[in-house]
C-alpha cells in the first residue's frame, strides 16, 4: 500500500511543522520524518484493523480500502510522507502504538476523556453517534438502559463496550463488527453497541432486515487519529493537513464517497 511521494526538506521541529502545515507536499526531499519522530524514516506507519467496513476492510481485489485509509493517505500525501499500514486486530492494537510499532492509528477511535489522559489525538475526522443494534423482532431492548441483565457483542477495548457495561449488560467479546453481528443475527447474544456508520454502510450493503437499531446515543462521538505523548509534534502537522483537507474539499469527498455525505465535521 505504499506510495511514492515527494518529501519534505526540514531543519528544526517548528520548521516541521510550519513546511508540513503549510506547504502541504510541495516541498524537497529531506528529513520530515525524523522531525516528527516516525518510526521508519519518511513514512507514515498506520495500524489498522483491514477488517472494520466501511472504514478500514479489503475490496473485492484484496486491495485495502476505507473512509480512515483514504484519509490517513490524504494526510500522508499532505504532509509529503509515504505511507505504510500495518493492519493489526484492534484489541493489541494500542499495545502496538505503545510500544513504538506505529506511528498512529487510523481506525475509527472515538475520542475519550480516558484515552485523552494518555495519548495525544488529532482533531477529529469523523462526527458520528453511537447505535444500539437488536433483532428487528426484539420488543424488550428500545434503550441503552433496557441493556440490564443482557448480553451485548463488543470489541473488549472499545468505548462501546464501557457504554454497555456502564448499563448493565454483561459482555461477549468479540473481534470487530463483522463477528457482532453475526452472533446477534444468530440470536447467542442480545444486542450490540457500534458506530451509526457502520450500521449505515451494512445496511446499504448486506441484508439486514434481521436486525433495527432500537436506540441512539444523544452525543456525538468525534474520531481522530492518535499517537503517543512524545509525538505530539507529529500530531499537531495532522492537525495542519486535516485543516487543508477540509477547506479544500477532500474529507467532503471521501464522506460523499462511503456515506453520501460529509460525515467530517
Amino acid at each position: 500500500m505504499s506510495r511514492n511521494r515527494a518529501l519534505i526538506t526540514v531543519t528544526a521541529a517548528s520548521a516541521a511543522l510550519l513546511t508540513l502545515t503549510g506547504c502541504g507536499s510541495s516541498g524537497e526531499p529531506g528529513g520530515a520524518g525524523e522531525e516528527l519522530g516516525l518510526v521508519s524514516g519518511d513514512t507514515l506507519t498506520v495500524a489498522t484493523e483491514g477488517t472494520y467496513r466501511p472504514f478500514s476492510y479489503h475490496d473485492e481485489t484484496g486491495e485495502l480500502v476505507g473512509y480512515d485509509v483514504e484519509v490517513a493517505e490524504a494526510v500522508a500525501e499532505n504532509l509529503g510522507l509515504e505511507i505504510d499500514f500495518q493492519e493489526t486486530q484492534w484489541d493489541a492494537i494500542f499495545t502496538g502504538l505503545d510500544a513504538g510499532r506505529f506511528d498512529t492509528i487510523a481506525n475509527q477511535v472515538t475520542i475519550t476523556p480516558e484515552r485523552e489522559a494518555d495519548y495525544v489525538f488529532s482533531a477529529p475526522y469523523t462526527v458520528s453517534k453511537g447505535v444500539l443494534v437488536v433483532q428487528a423482532d426484539n420488543t424488550e431492548i428500545a434503550g441503552f438502559e433496557d441493556l440490564d441483565g443482557k448480553t451485548t457483542a463488543q470489541s473488549l477495548t472499545s468505548n462501546w463496550r464501557d457504554l454497555a457495561e456502564e448499563n448493565g449488560a454483561a459482555i461477549e467479546g468479540v473481534e470487530g463488527w463483522a463477528q457482532a453481528v453475526a452472533l446477534l443475527e444468530e440470536g447467542r447474544v442480545d444486542a450490540t453497541i457500534n458506530d451509526s456508520l457502520t450500521f449505515l454502510d451494512y445496511a446499504n450493503t448486506e441484508d439486514a432486515s434481521g436486525i433495527k437499531v432500537a436506540a441512539e446515543t444523544e452525543e456525538e462521538s468525534q474520531s481522530a487519529f492518535v499517537v503517543t505523548p512524545e509525538r505530539e509534534a507529529l500530531a499537531q502537522a495532522v492537525d495542519g493537513a486535516l485543516d487543508e483537507l477540509r477547506a479544500d474539499g477532500t474529507l467532503a469527498e471521501l464522506g460523499e464517497k462511503y456515506f453520501g455525505e460529509d460525515v467530517s465535521e
